[in-house]
């Protein structure tokens, strides 16, 4: 029982150590030696419960994109009306990015590195976003009168852009402009009502 706890402990502590990793240099130029280094283990333990950095990249998004994208379906798919949806994707979408703030880099970095290993191979099955729904919605609420014309697709990247970019440029804005971890947290929590508010407003008849 013990050794099993203490090899839980080791998995987890390599996992996150894997994070940063990958967040600094990319799945490309990390190596594992850097992983070991910054997990304070040898290579050989390392090598020991991940036979490469591959397997780890694997392991480390399937878990994050488990807890993402089933939960942002979840949005897709809600009977919803579409004002109501849009204020909940903002909430949902910027509370699990809190969560795991190394993803949205993490994800940019191995689409602009590997797009077709990134697209065919991770992120396929329950880990694929199907926002069908919801561009099928919009179009709708246009053919209602309850929106103006607007190209759903625009739509869609305007939720997505406007959620995520912050976490993207979180260095700059620490850097730039002395936004502090603790203003950071509070400047996401305003966002979740801004945001739609934003947006609704825009679209709006």
């Amino acid at each position: 029982m013990v050794k099993a706890e203490k090899d839980h402990s080791t998995e987890r502590r390599i996992l996150e150590a894997a994070k940063k990793v990958f967040v600094r240099k990319g799945l490309s130029g990390a190596r594992m030696q850097d992983i070991a280094d910054e997990a304070g283990i040898n290579k050989a333990l390392l090598h020991y419960y991940f036979h490469n950095k591959r397997q780890l990249f694997e392991m480390i998004f399937q878990e994050a994109a488990g807890r993402l994208f089933p939960k942002i379906n979840e949005v897709f798919d809600a009977d919803l009306p579409l004002f109501d949806k849009i204020e909940r994707f903002c909430s949902e979408y910027i509370s699990i990015i809190q969560e795991n703030p190394y993803l949205p880099l993490f994800v940019l970095n191995e689409i602009s590195q590997d797009p077709d290993y990134f697209l065919k191979k991770v992120w396929n099955g329950e880990s694929r976003p199907r926002p069908e729904k919801l561009i099928a919605q919009i179009q709708e609420a246009i053919s209602r009168g309850v929106i103006r014309p607007v190209r759903p697709l625009h739509l869609l990247l305007h939720l997505l852009s406007m959620t995520l970019f912050p976490f993207v440029a979180r260095p700059m804005l620490a850097r730039n402009l002395g936004v502090n971890e603790e203003q950071f947290y509070q400047l996401m929590e305003e966002r979740k009502r801004e945001i739609p508010a934003f947006l609704i407003s825009a679209i709006r008849l």
